[in-house]
C-alpha cells in the first residue's frame, strides 16, 4: 500500500493513470455502438491491421512518437477496412471470413516488419515491442496528452451524435428515411473505432486493445436494457478497467498493462454475469424462484383440478 500511495503522488503517475482513465472510458463508449451493430470482431481486425503500420511510421521516422504512430496505425487501419469490404464485393466471402484474412495477414507483416526493425540498422528502436501488449509506464508527457485529448474527443463526439448513432445502430433503414446520411455515420462509426483502437495501442497493445472495447460494452448489457445507461456504464467499467491495469502494473517490474487492463475487465464482465440486474444468472435465478413461490398454490390448484377432470372423462368413457 505504501508503494501504491507513493506511486499516486507521482505526477508523472497521475498523468499516466488519467490517460488510461480516459481512454477506457472512451473504448467503452464506442463499444456500445460496435457490439449492437454486430461488428465485435471488426476492433480485433483494425487493432492488429494498426501493427505493420507502426511498423512503417517508426521506419520512416526514425522516432518512437505516438503522433506519428497515430497515423501509421490509422492510414493501416483505414486499408484494412477498404480490404475487407473489397474482399467481400467481389468475391463470396463472407465478412467474418474476410475480417479473418485481413486480421491474419496485416498482423503477420507487422511481425515481419517488427522482426526487422529489432535486427536491423535501426537506432532508437528498444521498447518498440511495448505496443504488442501495452506499457503504460512507458509513456512519456507527449504520448499522454495526445492520448488525453483523442480519448476526450471521441467522448464529445458520441455525446454529440448519439441519437444518430443510435438509429443507425438500431434501424439504419428508418434513420435513411427520414433523411440521415447513413453511410456517412456508419463510415464515421468505423473510423471513431480506428482512432479508439489505435489510441489504447500503447497503453493495452495489439493484441488485447479490441477487448477494452468490446468487453465492457458487453458487462454493461448484464444491467439495463437502455442504450444511454448501457453507454454511461460501459464507460465506467472501461475507465475501471484502464485504471485498474496502469496502476498495477506500475507497482511492479516489467508488468504489461494490457493484460491486467483485459483481466480487470474481464473480472467486471464475471460480476456483471453473475449479479446483473436485468442478465444477470444469480438475479434471474432468485426472480425464477420468488415467481414459483408465488405462484406455486395456483399450480398444484390447476394440476388437482385437471386430475379430477381426467378421471371423470374417463369414468364417462367406460
Amino acid at each position: 500500500m505504501n508503494t501504491l500511495w507513493t506511486l499516486l503522488g507521482d505526477p508523472n503517475m497521475q498523468w499516466i493513470l488519467l490517460s488510461c482513465t480516459l481512454l477506457g472510458l472512451s473504448s467503452g463508449i464506442i463499444g456500445c455502438f460496435s457490439y449492437l451493430r454486430k461488428q465485435s470482431l471488426m476492433g480485433d481486425t483494425l487493432a492488429h491491421a494498426a501493427l505493420p503500420g507502426i511498423c512503417i511510421a517508426f521506419m520512416l521516422t526514425g522516432t518512437k512518437s505516438i503522433l506519428y504512430f497515430l497515423i501509421g496505425a490509422g492510414l493501416a487501419g483505414v486499408a484494412a477496412t477498404f480490404g475487407i469490404g473489397w474482399i467481400t464485393r467481389h468475391s463470396r466471402v463472407k465478412h467474418d471470413a474476410a475480417m479473418g484474412i485481413v486480421l491474419s495477414s496485416f498482423f503477420g507483416l507487422g511481425i515481419v516488419l517488427l522482426t526487422l526493425v529489432q535486427h536491423g540498422g535501426y537506432g532508437n528502436q528498444a521498447g518498440l515491442d511495448k505496443f504488442l501488449f501495452g506499457q503504460a509506464a512507458s509513456m512519456v508527457g507527449s504520448d499522454v496528452l495526445t492520448l488525453s485529448i483523442v480519448s476526450l474527443l471521441l467522448v464529445t463526439i458520441c455525446y454529440f451524435l448519439f441519437k444518430q448513432f443510435k438509429l443507425v445502430s438500431f434501424d439504419p433503414g428508418f434513420a435513411k428515411g427520414i433523411g440521415y446520411p447513413v453511410a456517412m455515420l456508419e463510415q464515421l462509426l468505423m473510423f471513431l473505432m480506428v482512432v479508439a483502437v489505435v489510441v489504447g495501442i500503447q497503453a493495452v497493445g495489439v493484441i488485447l486493445v479490441a477487448s477494452l472495447i468490446i468487453t465492457p460494452a458487453v458487462s454493461a448489457r448484464y444491467w439495463t436494457d437502455r442504450l444511454g445507461v448501457m453507454v454511461v456504464v460501459s464507460g465506467l467499467f472501461g475507465a475501471i478497467s484502464g485504471a485498474s491495469g496502469a496502476i498495477v502494473s506500475s507497482t511492479g517490474d516489467s508488468l504489461p498493462t494490457g493484460p491486467l487492463t483485459v483481466l480487470a475487465a474481464t473480472l467486471l464482465f464475471l460480476l456483471s454475469l453473475l449479479f446483473g440486474s436485468r442478465r444477470g444468472i444469480l438475479v434471474r435465478r432468485m426472480v425464477q424462484q420468488r415467481m414459483k413461490r408465488s405462484l406455486g398454490y395456483g399450480y398444484e390448484e390447476q394440476a388437482a383440478t385437471a386430475s379430477v377432470d381426467d378421471r371423470l372423462n374417463k369414468e364417462a368413457s367406460l
